[in-house]
């Protein structure tokens, strides 16, 4: 089996075997440890988990939106992506937005609108700051920076997200033409989401080696609140009775435009076990 699932799979066991019986915001409780990390070498192949199968389209499209900063859930739909729904429908709202989240922080931080009701229109007071943009400036520019990092949490927007950031922040680091990239999440949905945020950083990495030139290096996820869902657990046994097989694998990209959210992808030699099926819980 090849290193990716193992790791995930002793995590979900360790999950089973010594988490904590905890309440949540859903209402549905978990069971849960408290900081763990993920590590994975470029290397060895994408990663996308092989004990299940998991849909990479779903997963590219939500990155797309993050990088052209959108928030408005129309994107995704007119994708065929709804991984955002129930949060969304939990909103309340219905002019599609999903207020301040990611693609606002990595693409307009602290941006301001104002909205002249009499004449009905609204103009851009502050564009914000361009987080992506000054991160490729300064892979390319200055590689050794340890500054070199995309936040999403907000704190003075948080209040105005239907959902504050989950995995909010990263980190890349540069070391003899090598990018590794770490990223750092309070909570963890670990059956349902954590697959989905290993492949959806894995392919960021790949797309700014490709704007910048460096060679893929490590993958790194440093996570805090690490859960399964009380509804999930028998999925996650049944996973975990499976073997993993020994290759991931390989993705390579083209046409790509990471600041207009643009890429295209082949994924090759995937080889995996069936969908295993489990409810949403927002």
């Amino acid at each position: 089996m090849n290193r990716l699932d193992s790791r995930y799979l002793n995590l979900l066991d360790l999950i089973v075997q010594l988490g904590a019986d905890k309440s949540d915001r859903t209402g549905t409780g978990t069971k849960s440890i408290f900081g763990a990390q993920i590590r994975h070498c470029m290397c060895d192949g994408f990663p996308l988990l092989t004990t299940k199968k998991m849909p990479l389209k779903t997963i590219a499209t939500e990155l797309k939106w993050f990088l052209k900063g959108d928030t408005n859930i129309k994107y995704l739909h007119d994708n065929n992506c709804h991984i955002w729904d129930g949060d969304y429908e939990k909103s309340g709202r219905e002019d599609g937005e999903l207020g301040p989240i990611y693609g606002k922080q990595w693409r307009r931080w602290g941006s301001h609108r104002q909205t002249n009701h009499i004449l009905n229109e609204t103009k851009t007071i502050h564009p914000g700051i361009d987080q992506m943009k000054n991160l490729i400036d300064g892979l390319k520019n200055n590689p050794d920076s340890r500054r070199h990092m995309v936040s999403a949490w907000n704190v003075s927007e948080l209040d105005q997200m239907t959902l504050p950031p989950c995995h909010y922040g990263f980190q890349c680091y540069v070391s003899d033409g090598v990018l590794s990239l770490m990223w750092n999440q309070r909570s963890v949905d670990t059956f349902l989401g954590l697959p989905f945020n290993i492949a959806s950083y894995g392919l960021l990495l790949l797309l700014l080696c490709e704007e910048t030139g460096y060679t893929p290096g490590n993958l790194i996820g440093n996570l805090g609140d690490v859960h399964l869902y009380n509804n999930h657990l028998d999925q996650a046994k049944e996973q975990m009775n499976r073997v993993g097989y020994e290759d991931l694998p390989t993705l390579t990209l083209s046409n790509v435009d990471i600041l207009n959210g643009e890429f295209d992808f082949e994924l090759k030699d995937y080889q995996s076990h069936p969908t295993i099926k489990a409810p949403l819980s927002n």
